[in-house]
């Protein structure tokens, strides 16, 4: 039996219904719909994700609740498990398959199904043991509520096709913190007619978090000759979250730039607020300094071209000068005589 990547559906606010289709008695497919967000003793709230600060060795009990928008009951599989990042950059989670080794391995949910009636809702109790030997800063996990359906391929061969929702736990254990972006893996380039007209400086870089606290970052880039002259600067968007050990490609293009020799190229990366965390004090930010040479050569050797004529010419008059001279004197000693 083959098997399709599993689809995860993670936002940043509550979790969206996940559909999946699974084949009925006339082989059409019927829809299946679920979703799953955080809960309390009075149902779901306004909680957007399980957020904690925590000690190392402690316990905590809350509540996550499993919603079934189909006219039928709806039985699918629970557990928790830890954040990566996905092939766009954005929050995602392990697949199925693969075992938890951080916060999703400290998540108790009891029994790894969980049915739920149609049309209704249903409220898991869980627990989080935190290890007492956990390392200080951020671990990020979810819990996922997912089902596994399979479809006939265009061969005719069956494939199982894994729908997941999930709802974000962000965890905090305290210690010391050590928030750090680090840019790295620089690669500068120029764009432009070699002329001496302004042309296009092309950035790429990669940007790391270094630290064990999750950070967004606003990058900014500097592009200036010798002594500043011609200094341009661009501001880009914000990166998005990276939680610790995570690493996100980004660029910028600089244009407008004048074709000056050396240019500076300064990468500097601000970190700013991921969610709803205080940054106090503000981390310093990660930077990245380099050198791209850009000369004009034509425009260069047209110069030099110039200033060889000029100086032949200048020449050749002080030449005719001395020869005038040196004529007109010896004239002149001749009359004498």
């Amino acid at each position: 039996m083959g098997r399709l990547a599993a689809l995860v559906l993670i936002t940043a606010g509550i979790a969206l219904p996940a559909t999946a289709g699974a084949d009925d008695d006339a082989g059409e497919q019927a829809p299946l719909t679920w979703g799953i967000v955080p809960s309390g003793p009075d149902g779901p709230g306004d909680r957007a994700a399980f957020a904690y600060v925590l000690d190392p060795g402690a316990v905590i009990s809350d509540v996550v609740a499993v919603s079934n928008y189909t006219e039928q009951p709806l039985t699918l599989d629970l557990y928790a498990s830890d954040a990566v990042r996905n092939t766009q950059g954005g929050f995602d989670l392990l697949p199925a398959a693969d075992e938890p080794i951080d916060v999703g391995a400290w998540v108790d949910l009891g029994d790894p199904v969980v049915t739920i009636p149609a049309r209704s809702r249903v409220d898991v109790p869980f627990r989080i043991t935190v290890p007492a030997n956990a390392t200080p800063g951020d671990h990020a996990g979810g819990i996922v509520a997912g089902l596994t359906t399979h479809a006939t391929d265009n061969a005719g061969g069956q494939v199982a096709v894994d729908r997941r929702v999930g709802a974000r736990i962000y965890l905090r254990v305290t210690g010391t913190l050590q928030p750090q972006l680090t840019v790295d893996d620089v690669d500068v380039a120029f764009d432009g007619l070699p002329l001496g007209q302004p042309g296009t400086v092309r950035v790429e870089y990669t940007v790391r978090n270094d630290g064990n606290v999750r950070l967004a970052g606003r990058p900014t880039m500097r592009v200036a000759g010798p002594f500043g002259l011609g200094e341009r600067v661009w501001t880009g968007d914000v990166l998005p979250e990276l939680l610790p050990g995570d690493s996100v490609a980004g660029s910028a293009t600089v244009s407008g730039v004048w074709q000056l020799g050396p240019l500076d190229v300064d990468i500097v990366i601000r970190p700013e607020t991921s969610g709803t965390q205080v940054l106090d004090p503000a981390p310093p930010p990660g930077t990245f300094a380099t050198r791209l040479w850009v000369v004009p050569w034509i425009a260069l050797a047209a110069l030099a071209t110039m200033v060889v004529a000029l100086v032949w010419r200048r020449r050749r008059r002080a030449a005719r000068r001395t020869i005038v001279q040196r004529t007109e004197h010896a004239a002149g000693r001749t009359s004498v005589i």
